[in-house]
């Protein structure tokens, strides 16, 4: 027979009433001040009832009334004063004087709760913690000290209309403040409010109330923080049942975007930094003064792109639409939700159809008569080819491979220079070498590869010698204080020699933060692509124009139209021309006409229609189109 067995029950603790009482009393404490104060007022009203009872038990009170016995309790109490020689029997002096030494210990107490719970309150509102009550606010997700230029484009973009925009980041509220008040100057109709926020935590992001916002921006950030901070804006606004508002952010790297049905659901507008400033690159460095048109195009600085209905244009082609509309030029069109750049000079309008103008304002471009003559001149049907060049790029990061892709046809021949390679990272060298050489291979483009010290005064001015276009890269795996001044040390020698020798090369260099720019400011024949800059000023474009999306995806890809500077004597455009005949020809040759650059690299955009211009042969047009 089996015996059963029986596990011994562990013995049942049992905790003692100071343990209980010490156990209630942090639970209590842990409620905050007010928990605190409701405790202190309990034990100080029975303790004068108690005084009184026992006043009136043994009979001090002589006059023998109960209520006044224990009003006076709890005067004294509460005003923490003694009672004088002649108010009654000793027991009673004694029983009162105990009463107003315990009075004297609340008020002190309760003095110190009171000053304490308004200090914290305090500091709870300078550090950003309440939440914002506002509607149709821009919201801003982070904050980078020095990086001002998406708040100046937000601002630039209210104009006089009343705008709040709320900024959020993990960084006190004082100091966001003070750098944001320091550094920008606030006109009356726009209100900055910052909060302290965890960006990567719906809850914490709560307070900034998106849900009656009219767009969310991620400020420029690490690509992990980013996508962190979009996910849980919009994990929030699925919550709130507010799906339609807008979010825009940036990330460099384009593994990270987000799959198109996710996007679309949740609104999210992502664009690659990486390809954006590689395809800038590429372009700017063999057109000196092409980058100032992209950040001229992009900021609220003059004209950019807007979505307009007109009237009368049913019927019209884009050709009588581009010789009529006068304070903005069509560059294309949105029809069935799609946005169509360069649609050709044939396109039939409709009346449904949003014109996509670029012009100062969103309601200065307008429809003027037809021209009842106009002549054209006889000009080729596309320009001739550019002559050959060649590329000299300095320094090496991710972007590089992009960069080769994105160099114009007529660059033949290219120089990557990068400092000696230590010895365990020859192998992946070389492997990325047969990447970049199958590139330029596909190009019909000659590579040639040099190891130097890039700060070597001797070795920078040889290969500044051979150069026509050089292009100075960031090293993205350096901090980006470090890196960039690396730049700025290079560019400056590469501006001596120039100078000293008398060499005719223009550079092009790649920075990360914009306050470091200031530092050297603008010189002749050198192009500054900040990603920092350029990233800002697509975000505050696509918060005020979110339906661009695609058109700043195309214009800003390797495919489809495409902003150039073109030589009006390759256009074959040379002589006096009004903007009419102007956009006329360059469209019969397959572009849109945007602007003139001048001889200072300066930009003109959206030129009157009867404004008269003599161009010579070097003179340059900015333009919109494909090319090959």
């Amino acid at each position: 027979m089996m015996k059963e067995t029986s596990e011994k029950k562990p013995a049942r603790k049992v905790f003692s009433i100071k343990e209980r009482f010490s156990y209630w009393f942090d639970n209590k404490m842990a409620k905050g001040s007010l928990g605190f104060i409701r405790i202190l007022i309990i034990i100080s009203v029975i303790l004068a009832m108690f005084m009184g009872g026992l006043i009136i038990l043994f009979r001090f009170n002589e006059k023998g009334e109960v209520a006044s016995v224990y009003w006076d309790s709890m005067a004294n109490l509460i005003n923490a004063s003694m009672p004088y020689f002649g108010d009654g029997s000793p027991g009673y002096l004694v029983m009162m004087s105990i009463v107003a030494v315990a009075g004297l210990l609340f008020t002190s107490v309760l003095i110190g709760i009171i000053t304490s719970a308004i200090e914290e309150k305090i500091d709870s509102l300078k550090k950003g913690n309440s939440s914002v009550v506002e509607r149709n606010h821009i919201v801003v997700l982070g904050f980078s000290s020095g990086e001002y230029t998406l708040l100046n484009q937000l601002i630039l973009a209210a104009g006089r209309k009343r705008t709040c925009i709320v900024i959020a980041d993990d960084a006190e509220r004082d100091v966001m403040e003070q750098e944001i008040f320091e550094n920008i100057e606030l006109p009356r109709n726009v209100r900055i409010v910052c909060r302290t926020v965890d960006i990567t935590d719906p809850v914490s992001i709560e307070k900034c109330s998106v849900e009656t916002c009219k767009a969310i921006i991620v400020s420029p950030t690490d690509d992990i923080k980013t996508l962190k901070a979009v996910l849980a804006v919009s994990v929030l606004l699925e919550e709130k049942k507010v799906p339609e508002t807008s979010i825009s952010a940036i990330i460099s790297r384009e593994d990270y975007r987000f799959p198109p049905s996710l996007a679309q659901a949740h609104h999210i507008s992502t664009l690659p930094t990486d390809r954006i400033i590689a395809k800038m690159i590429a372009h700017s460095c063999t057109q000196t003064g092409l980058s100032g048109a992209f950040r001229e195009l992009f900021s609220f600085n003059g004209s950019e792109f807007y979505l307009i209905h007109l009237k009368g244009i049913d019927g019209l082609s884009f050709r009588e639409l581009m010789v009529r509309l006068d304070d903005g030029v069509p560059v294309g069109i949105l029809r069935d939700g799609k946005a169509v750049l360069n649609p050709g000079a044939d396109q039939v309008l409709r009346e449904t159809d949003k014109v996509l103008v670029l012009s100062e304002e969103r309601d200065s471009a307008r429809l003027e008569k037809a021209p009842s003559r106009l002549q054209i001149k006889e000009i080729p049907d596309r320009p001739e080819p550019e002559g050959h060049t060649a590329v000299t790029i300095v320094g090496h990061n991710e972007m590089l491979p992009l960069i080769l892709q994105e160099l114009p046809e007529n660059v033949l021949q290219v120089n990557l220079i990068r400092e000696e390679i230590p010895e365990e990272e020859k192998e992946a060298y070389s492997k990325e070498q047969d990447v970049l050489r199958e590139i330029a291979s596909g190009r019909h483009m000659k590579l040639a590869f040099f190891q130097n010290d890039s700060f070597s005064e001797t070795e920078v001015l040889e290969l500044a010698k051979m150069a026509e276009h050089i292009v100075i890269l960031n090293d993205h795996d350096k901090g980006t204080e470090e890196a960039d001044l690396e730049v700025i040390f290079l560019l400056l020698v590469l501006r001596d020699f120039r100078k000293r020798y008398g060499l005719r090369y223009n550079i092009t260099i790649e920075m990360q933060e914009e306050h470091t720019q200031r530092l050297v400011g603008y010189g002749d024949h050198t192009d500054y692509l900040v990603s920092s800059s350029m990233s800002s000023l697509i975000l505050a474009q696509l918060a005020e124009n979110p339906e661009l999306f695609d058109v700043f995806q195309e214009i800003l890809s390797n495919e489809g139209n495409e902003l150039y500077l073109k030589n009006a004597g390759r256009l074959g455009v040379t002589g006096k021309y009004t903007i009419r005949e102007l956009r006329l020809s360059v469209l019969r040759q397959g572009y849109i006409f945007l602007g003139i650059l001048d001889e200072e690299k300066n930009s003109h955009f959206t030129l009157s229609l009867k404004e008269e211009v003599t161009l010579s042969e070097e003179d340059h047009l900015i333009v919109l189109g494909e090319d090959g």
